[in-house]
C-alpha cells in the first residue's frame, strides 16, 4: 500500500475510534443511564400495583437481567456479599464496614446509594469511587447486553435496578475478596435481594420511611427489612424498638440463623494507646460503628472458616478420601459462635478485642454528606442527609452541639413521600436568622448529561418548597423571626449567602433535609470532595 493509502487508512481508524469513543463515553453512559426509568417512576409504579394488588416481580426481573448480562444465579453465588438494610444509618455502617476490611487486606467492593455528585460512586472499588472511564466501560458493557436481548421496546430495566446489574457485573469481573452491598428501598423486595448465598447481614436502626410503599408501622417495616436474612447465615442488628425486635427475632427463627443485638462503642477495647477517633462522636454513629465492626469480623471468621474448609478438602481429596465433586463450597456452615479466630476472641459471636487493622479501618473512614462540616471562604457549612424524623432529631442535636456561632442559616429541601413537617419540626426549635427552601439541583438549569438530573416536573418541586415555608409557618405559629427565602437552585441560595456574610463573623449554614440537597451543594462548595 503507498503512503496516501496509509495516510487514508489511518485517517479512517481515527474517526473511527473517536466515534466509538464519543459513543462509549461517560458522558454517554449517564445519558443513557437518565433515560432509563427514574426512581420516582419506579416508586410511583410500585404504589400504583400496591394499590391494584398486583404482584410484585422485582427478584423475577434482576434474575432475567443479570441472565441477559451473562450472570446466572449459580454465577452470583461466587460473590462474597455482606448485606446491609436499615432506616438510618445503612451508608455509614457499610462504610465503615468496607474501611475496616480493605485494612485487613482484603480486595473489596462496595455498592450504595443514592450519590452524591457523580454515579460512579455508587459502585467502589477498595474504597475507591470507579473513575469516569472504568465506569464508561463496565457500564457499556452491560448497556450493550442488554440493548441487545431486547425482547420488545424498552424492555430495559429501571435506573436502580440496572446499576445493581452493573455493580454485580463490577464485582465479579474485578474478582473481589467480599461485597458490602447496600439495600435500595426496604430488604426483602429490593432488587439486592437477588442475592442468595450472604453470610453476614446487617439491620441498622430501624424507623417509619417510605410507608406508602414498606408499610406504617414499625412490624411492617422490621419485616421489609429482615427479608435480606439467608437460612444459616449471621445477622447482627443494632437495639430496637420492642415491636420491631420481635419480627427480627421471629424471622430469624424460622431461618434457623444467629440475630446478634450488637454491643456499646464503649464495651471494646481498643490496641493500648490507640484512640480511635470516628467521623462524628454522636451516639448514633457509635452505634453503627460497633454494627460495622461485628459485621466484618463475622466475615472474616467466615472467610478464615472457608480457607481451612477448602484446604482441608485439597487434602482429602490428594489422600482419595474424597471425590473432587463431592464438595460444595456453600456447604460450610455459617454458624462460627464461641470459636477463637484471626488472633481474636469471640464470646457469643461479639467482637470485643479489637485489633490495629480494625481500628485503623475506623479512624480513616469518611462517610461524605452525613455530619459533614466544610468550611468555605465566607461559611461554614454543616452538612447531613437526614430524611428521617429519627435522623433530623440526631442532626439537630449535633448542629447545636458542634455550632458556636449565633448566626445561621437554614438550606432546607425534602423529597419523595416524606412528611416535611415532620422533619422541619425538630429544625423550629433552633433559631435561624435565614432559611432557604431550595428545589435539590445545584444550579437552575440541568442538562440530560448532569447526573442528578430529574425528570420531575420544575413547577411540582416550587410547589414543595413553597408548602415548606407554610408548614415552617405553622410549626413558628407565626411566631418566627427568619427571613425566608423560596428558590429554584442551592447556587441562588449560597450567592445570597455570600452577599450578606461578615469577614468577622462567619455564617454558620445547616444543610440538610436530603441527601439530593447535600450533594448539589457539595457540588459547588467542594466537587471533589476533597475535606473528606
Amino acid at each position: 500500500m503507498n503512503s496516501i493509502g496509509l495516510c487514508r487508512q489511518s485517517i479512517v481508524h481515527k474517526l473511527l475510534f473517536r466515534m466509538f469513543s464519543v459513543k462509549h463515553s461517560y458522558e454517554d453512559a449517564v445519558h443513557k443511564l437518565n433515560s432509563l426509568q427514574s426512581n420516582k417512576a419506579t416508586l410511583d409504579q410500585v404504589l400504583k400495583d400496591i394499590q391494584t394488588g398486583k404482584k410484585c416481580t422485582n427478584i423475577e426481573d434482576m434474575e432475567k437481567y443479570l441472565w441477559r448480562t451473562g450472570v446466572t444465579l449459580t454465577k452470583l453465588d461466587e460473590l462474597s456479599v455482606i448485606h446491609v438494610a436499615g432506616t438510618k444509618g445503612k451508608g455509614s455502617t457499610s462504610a465503615m464496614c468496607e474501611s475496616i476490611l480493605r485494612h485487613h487486606g482484603y480486595k473489596t467492593g462496595f455498592y450504595s446509594s443514592p450519590h452524591l455528585i457523580a454515579v460512579r460512586e455508587r459502585i467502589r472499588l477498595n474504597g475507591r469511587a470507579l473513575s469516569e472511564d472504568e465506569f464508561a466501560r463496565h457500564f457499556h458493557q452491560v448497556y450493550d447486553n442488554l440493548e441487545a436481548s431486547k425482547a420488545y421496546e424498552g424492555d430495559m430495566p429501571k435506573y436502580f435496578w440496572f446499576l445493581t446489574v452493573m455493580a454485580f457485573h463490577v464485582f465479579l469481573k474485578e474478582k473481589v475478596d467480599v461485597a458490602i452491598v447496600e439495600v435500595g428501598i426496604g430488604g426483602l423486595l429490593d432488587a439486592t435481594n437477588i442475592l442468595r448465598k450472604v453470610p453476614v447481614v446487617g439491620i441498622t436502626a430501624l424507623g417509619l420511611d417510605h410507608t406508602a410503599i414498606l408499610g406504617d408501622s414499625l412490624p411492617q417495616i422490621a419485616a421489609a427489612k429482615a427479608g435480606i436474612m439467608k437460612a444459616g447465615c449471621e445477622a447482627y442488628t443494632v437495639e430496637q424498638p420492642p415491636e420491631a425486635m420481635a419480627v427480627l427475632n421471629r424471622v430469624a427463627q424460622q431461618l434457623k440463623c444467629s440475630l446478634n443485638i450488637v454491643p456499646t462503642y464503649d464495651s471494646y477495647y481498643f490496641p493500648n494507646g490507640y484512640k480511635t477517633r470516628l467521623q462524628t462522636n454522636l451516639e448514633a454513629y457509635r452505634t453503627n460503628a460497633s454494627l460495622a465492626i461485628q459485621l466484618a469480623h463475622s466475615w472474616l471468621r467466615w472467610a478464615k472458616l472457608q480457607a481451612t474448609n477448602k484446604q482441608n478438602v485439597k487434602i482429602a481429596i490428594a489422600s482419595g478420601k474424597v471425590l473432587q465433586n463431592d464438595y460444595k463450597e456453600f456447604d460450610v456452615p455459617y454458624q462460627m459462635n464461641g470459636h477463637k479466630c484471626l488472633n481474636e476472641v469471640v464470646y457469643d459471636g461479639m467482637t470485643t478485642q479489637i485489633p490495629l487493622n480494625t481500628a485503623e479501618g475506623l479512624k480513616e473512614c469518611k462517610w461524605p454528606g452525613r455530619y459533614q462540616i466544610v468550611e468555605s471562604t465566607y461559611a461554614t457549612f454543616y452538612l447531613d442527609g437526614a430524611h428521617t424524623k429519627e435522623s433530623m432529631e440526631i442532626c439537630s442535636e449535633w448542629f447545636q452541639d458542634t455550632n458556636k456561632n449565633a448566626e445561621a442559616v437554614l438550606v432546607f429541601s425534602a423529597t419523595g413521600d416524606r412528611n416535611s413537617e415532620v422533619l422541619l419540626s425538630p429544625l423550629s426549635k433552633l433559631n435561624f436568622k435565614q432559611i432557604y427552601f431550595v428545589i435539590p439541583t445545584a444550579y437552575k438549569r440541568t442538562g440530560k448529561h448532569n447526573d442528578n438530573y430529574s425528570a420531575v416536573e420544575h413547577k411540582d418541586l416550587l410547589a414543595r418548597c413553597q408548602r415548606n415555608a407554610e408548614v415552617w409557618e405553622h410549626l413558628k405559629k407565626g411566631g418566627s423571626f427568619s427571613k425566608i427565602s423560596i428558590l429554584e437552585s442551592v447556587s441562588e441560595a449560597l450567592i445570597d449567602i455570600k452577599s450578606n456574610s461578615h469577614n468577622i463573623n462567619r455564617t454558620s449554614v445547616l444543610v440538610t433535609g436530603s441527601l439530593h440537597l447535600v450533594g448539589a451543594t457539595l457540588l459547588i462548595i467542594d466537587p471533589n470532595l476533597s475535606s473528606t
